[in-house]
């Protein structure tokens, strides 16, 4: 328990913020598991527009704090190379 007025506020702001983190990479993680369904599938088109929006995500994630920019950039490589994969 906190034991003073800013801590209590402390305590509150941080709840939000995991929850607010925590959604955001739920979504990037969901997003690249479709896109990974659909490279697993062989579905190229599909893959395409998938991997956009995941790298939207992702790149998103990062402008925002949520995710460090090299994770952002290093799950977008992977990703890239498996799409890649599929030519």
């Amino acid at each position: 328990m906190p034991n003073t007025r800013s801590a209590a506020k402390r305590v509150r702001t941080s709840q939000k913020r995991r929850a607010y983190n925590r959604a955001i990479k739920s979504r990037v993680k969901t997003l690249i598991k479709r896109f990974e369904e659909a490279v697993q599938g062989g579905e190229k088109e599909l893959a395409m527009e998938r991997f956009r929006v995941a790298a939207s995500a992702l790149d998103r994630a990062a402008i925002k704090g949520v995710v460090h920019k090299n994770l952002a950039a290093r799950k977008k490589s992977r990703m890239a190379s498996k799409l890649a994969s599929l030519s």
